[in-house]
């Protein structure tokens, strides 16, 4: 059983990330550059007219356009790749809290509750100079409460 709709994600698939690829070359630029140069060259010819005026704001608005959905989707692939990447990096790690996978799924308050108990955990470890002390959300208290025991004694 095959897919209809898989053909023509291909298509759009492909067609996206060609004129990503295109839109972000010299060419393009220089497509643009000289778009804008026989404009400008054109004004006298039209007596810097409004119709003159109005055929590169109509003309600049469509490209931008149509390139902030452009460049939205392929920031969208790149960081949904990131994510997969650190998602198996944390995943494959020994010690790493697996709770930290999809982290960007969280909610805003989550991810807030998340950055704030980080901060602390970088204080308590500047406070006792080992900066890369803990990296386990599970773990942190009982690392801190194990490293202070032995500090503690160590002291005595």
């Amino acid at each position: 059983m095959t897919n209809r709709a898989e053909p023509r994600a291909n298509f759009m698939e492909r067609f996206s990330r060609s004129a990503t690829r295109w839109t972000g070359s010299s060419w393009a630029f220089g497509l643009a550059l000289a778009t804008i140069l026989i404009w400008i060259a054109m004004g006298p010819v039209f007596g810097y007219s409004d119709t003159w005026q109005l055929v590169i704001n109509t003309s600049t608005t469509i490209v931008t356009f149509l390139m902030v959905f452009l460049i939205q989707r392929a920031q969208n692939k790149d960081a949904q790749a990131m994510h997969l990447k650190l998602n198996e990096i944390v995943a494959s790690l020994q010690g790493a809290s697996n709770r930290l996978i999809d982290v960007e799924d969280l909610s805003e308050h989550e991810l807030d509750t998340l950055h704030t108990f980080y901060a602390r955990l970088a204080a308590r470890a500047k406070r006792e100079g080992h900066l890369a002390s803990s990296h386990s959300l599970g773990e942190a208290d009982e690392v801190h409460e194990r490293k202070s025991k032995r500090m503690k004694k160590a002291s005595q």
